[in-house]
C-alpha cells in the first residue's frame, strides 16, 4: 500500500515538473477558494483571514502570500478594502514574463482593482461637479430672489408715484 502510495505521488511530481506552472496553478485555485471563503465569512473571520495574510506576507514575502494579501485586499468589503495596497503589491508581479499562471492571476487582479479605482475616482469627480452645478444653482436662485424683490420694491415705488401723481391731478382741477 506505502508503495503504492509513494508510486502514486512520484507519478503526481512527475506531471507537476512536466507541465511548468502546475503548481502555481494549485496555488492561485486556493487563493481563490480561501477568497472566496473569505468574501462569503462574518465580518469578525473576514477580518482574522485579513490579518492572518498579513502575517503570511511579513513573515515571507514571496509570490503567492503576496497575491494571497492582495487579493483579500481587493475583494473584502470596507473598510478592510484597500485597492491601492493591492494594485501596489500586484503591479510587480504583473509586470513580470514569463507569464505564470500567478502573474497571470496577479495581473487580471491588478487590471480588475485598478479600473475599480478608476471608477470609484470619476465617481467622486462627478458628485463633486454636481455638488458644486447644486451650489451655483443655489447662488443663482437666490440671486434670482434678490432681483424679484427688486424689482417688485421699483413696481411699488412706481405704484406710489404714480397714485401721488393722479391725486395731484384731481386736486388741482
Amino acid at each position: 500500500m506505502r508503495l503504492r502510495a509513494g508510486f502514486a505521488v512520484l507519478l503526481l511530481s512527475g506531471c507537476v515538473a512536466l507541465q511548468p506552472g502546475a503548481g502555481e496553478s494549485v496555488q492561485v485555485s486556493e487563493i481563490v477558494a480561501a477568497a472566496t471563503a473569505a468574501s462569503r465569512a462574518t465580518p469578525e473571520e473576514q477580518r482574522r483571514q485579513l490579518s492572518h495574510a498579513q502575517q503570511m506576507f511579513t513573515a515571507k514575502q514571496d509570490d503567492s502570500n503576496r497575491v494571497r494579501l492582495a487579493t483579500l485586499l481587493s475583494l473584502l468589503p470596507a473598510p478592510m478594502r484597500d485597492d491601492a495596497r493591492a494594485v501596489a503589491l500586484l503591479e510587480p508581479l504583473a509586470a513580470r514574463r514569463p507569464e505564470t499562471p500567478m502573474v497571470q492571476f496577479a495581473a487580471l487582479l491588478a487590471a480588475g482593482t485598478a479600473e475599480r479605482q478608476r471608477i470609484t475616482r470619476d465617481l467622486r469627480a462627478a458628485e463633486k461637479r454636481e455638488e458644486a452645478a447644486e451650489e451655483r444653482a443655489g447662488t443663482m436662485r437666490q440671486q434670482a430672489d434678490t432681483l424679484r424683490q427688486q424689482l417688485e420694491a421699483l413696481k411699488s415705488i412706481e405704484r406710489g408715484i404714480l397714485e401721488r401723481e393722479e391725486r395731484r391731478r384731481t386736486t388741482t382741477r
